[in-house]
Formats: structure tokens, C-alpha cells, sequence
């Protein structure tokens, strides 16, 4: 993008020297200041539509050959190739529970195999590894997430419906956003930090493929839409979410050099809980069923049958919002934590572990 305003701005310099040398006394047969200026104005039009359109086609003659069509028994999403030894990133809720893949790329319609290396539901990432490498295909390349800016142009490339290579385009909506997954079939049922909102339309099949700026990087990894219940939960047109290349990018490292992930950087508080009501039936609270041992809410105290409250600032009411709350946070960080254990209300400083 930073290349086309560069030309944008050389082409309205150039305009401003021409209309100086006009006002120097250029000969009567040429056209007044006002026509001229007018002239230019409508060429630049043209011209600049027209530089990006180029852009958008370079970027995908660029990538799309490293966005790929991944076939899970009866599941169908989109990977994209990683590095130059057949690795494959793309979503955990795309691989499911197989451990073998059917790919196809771009260039081709012969049908490749690959093996589930591992898959991570806690960020809704994984990777695969294609048992031979063809010709044509190669990796990507993955972008700095922390300079994607709203505003920014982005292209989505994937199989939407089965659609193999297809492209949709447009901006980054926001940047930051928490978001959880539904559970089978729309997700892990993972809460995700920091993920980038986009226009460019995000249907199924386009989980685990590209999100990608003009430079031809990758900065996200498509991976839901919001649902609108006001439309029997379907997808909200031009709202989809995407996992930033810099988590892909800390969770694809560790799984190629470790086989599983050593350091996810998300917090934990070691419990497993389920939201409560009150007599009015409204949300009121996570009930502690189960606290895992040595974890940090049995460092802290915490004992099954405790019900949470609040988490630092933030009040919850539900299970959704105690992981939301929890994604904002790192492994070490220490948090107050209240909650109410036969009636009487206790407040902890915890520290969090990691998941």
C-alpha cells in the first residue's frame, strides 16, 4: 500500500511541475491552467485504479500458490504452506480429530497426502505435513501482525464451500479483538486474543488460509465469522476473524521443532468451572468443579465448589467471560480473584500458570 501512495503522490508532483510551466508562458496553443489541471485530473483516475488492480493480481500470482485445499474425511478447509519442507498451517478445527489429509494446491488437481504433525485447540492452530513436496508450491511469506493497521487493504484466500482459490478482498476492520469460538463444527471452543477483524468475506472452507496485505505477506490466518443470532446465528456478513501471524507464527516453531507446544503465553488458572445462575436464572457466576493440582488456583486457595465473581477489574458472570478475561493476561501475571465459598465472599491475589 505504502508502494501505491508513493506513486500516487509522484504522479500529482508531476502534475503541479506541468501546470508551473504553464504559468512560465507556454506557448498560446496549449491549453489554460483550469483545462489542464481538469485533463490531468481525469487521466490520474484511471491510472490509479489501474495500479491497484496490478497490485491486487501481483500479490496473488505471489501467494496464491501457497494456499492449499485440505480435505478431512468429510471436513473441508484451507492451509497454507509454510516452509519449503511440505509443513502446513491452518486451524485445529479443520484437522479435527484425523491424523491423515487429502491436499490439493492452486497449480494442480492431483490429490497429495499429508499427516497431522499436531494440532493445538487452545489457539485453534495446527499443522500437517504433505508426504512429498511437489513442484509449484512454496511457502509463504508471514508478515508482522503488530504493524497490520485498520484501514489496511487485505485479500482472503482459501476454498470457501469448497470454491478451491478463491480470493475476496477487503480492509482491516480492527485489530485486538478477543474472540470465542462456538464448539463442534464452528470451532474448538477456544477464546482467542489479539486477533484481527476483517471485511474480506470469510465463509466455511476459508478457515486456515490467508489473510494477506498488498506486500504479499501473510498477517492472519482466517479462522471464523461472528454470528448474527438475529439471522439464526448465521455468519454477519463482513465480519470475520483472523489468527495473527505472530501467534502463528510462535505455535507453528514450536510444533515443527518440538512436535506440541513448549510456550503458548497464554495464562491459566487451572480449573475447570461451568457458569451458574441465580433464582432470577441469570448468569451469576463460574462454579469450580474441578481444581487441577499444583495449578494456580490451588496455590491460591481455590477449592472445587467456590464460585468466581470477579477476575481483576472484570466482573463475570459466565464461563465465556472468565476465559475472556484470562486471555488478557500472561503466564506469571498476579490477579485478585473473588469468590464466594458457603456464602461468605473471599478475594485471593493469584498467580497464573499456563496452558
Amino acid at each position: 500500500m505504502d508502494a501505491f501512495r508513493a506513486r500516487t503522490r509522484a504522479r500529482l508532483s508531476a502534475a503541479v511541475v506541468c501546470s508551473a510551466a504553464l504559468l512560465a508562458g507556454c506557448s498560446a496553443a496549449a491549453p489554460s491552467v483550469t483545462e489542464h489541471r481538469a485533463t490531468t485530473e481525469r487521466a490520474a483516475a484511471p491510472r490509479a485504479a489501474g495500479d491497484l488492480q496490478d497490485d491486487y493480481q501481483r500479490v496473488i500470482r505471489d501467494v496464491l500458490p501457497s494456499v492449499v485445499q485440505i480435505q478431512a474425511r468429510n471436513d473441508l478447509g484451507s492451509g497454507v504452506v509454510y516452509d519449503d519442507q511440505g509443513h502446513v498451517v491452518t486451524n485445529a478445527h479443520v484437522v479435527g480429530n484425523e491424523k491423515t489429509f487429502q491436499v490439493t494446491t492452486a497449480n494442480s488437481e492431483d490429490v497429495l497426502t499429508a499427516r497431522l504433525v499436531y494440532a493445538y485447540p487452545q489457539q485453534d492452530l495446527a499443522v500437517i505435513k504433505l508426504d512429498k513436496v511437489p513442484d509449484g508450491v512454496k511457502a509463504a511469506t508471514m508478515g508482522d501482525s503488530s504493524k497490520v493497521a485498520v484501514g489496511q487493504i487485505v485479500l482472503a484466500m482459501g476454498s470457501p464451500l469448497g470454491l478451491s482459490s478463491s480470493v475476496t478482498q477487503g480492509i482491516v476492520s480492527a485489530t485486538g479483538r478477543t474472540v470465542s469460538e462456538g464448539g463442534p463444527g464452528g470451532g474448538t471452543g477456544a477464546t482467542i486474543p489479539n486477533m484481527v477483524q476483517t471485511s474480506a468475506a470469510i465463509n466455511p472452507g476459508n478457515s486456515g488460509g490467508a489473510l494477506v496485505d498488498l506486500d504479499g505477506k501473510v498477517v492472519g490466518i482466517p479462522t471464523l465469522a461472528a454470528a448474527d443470532p438475529n439471522m439464526g446465528g448465521g455468519a454477519a456478513p463482513g465480519i470475520g476473524f483472523a489468527i495473527p501471524a505472530s501467534m502463528v507464527r510462535t505455535v507453528a516453531d514450536q510444533i515443527i521443532e518440538d512436535g506440541r507446544v513448549t510456550d503458548s503465553g497464554r495464562a491459566a488458572l487451572g480449573i475447570t468451572g461451568r457458569t451458574v445462575v441465580d433464582d432470577g436464572y441469570r448468569a451469576a457466576g463460574v462454579a469450580v468443579v474441578e481444581v487441577q493440582r499444583r495449578g494456580a488456583a490451588d496455590r491460591a486457595g481455590i477449592e472445587p465448589g467456590d464460585i468466581i465473581t470477579r477476575f481483576g477489574r472484570t466482573d463475570i458472570g459466565t464461563i465465556t467471560s472468565l476465559t475472556e478475561a484470562l486471555a488478557a493476561e500472561k503466564p506469571g501475571d498476579r490477579v485478585p480473584v473473588t469468590y464466594t465459598r458457603s456464602g461468605d465472599e473471599k478475594t485471593v491475589d493469584v498467580t497464573l500458570g499456563e496452558q
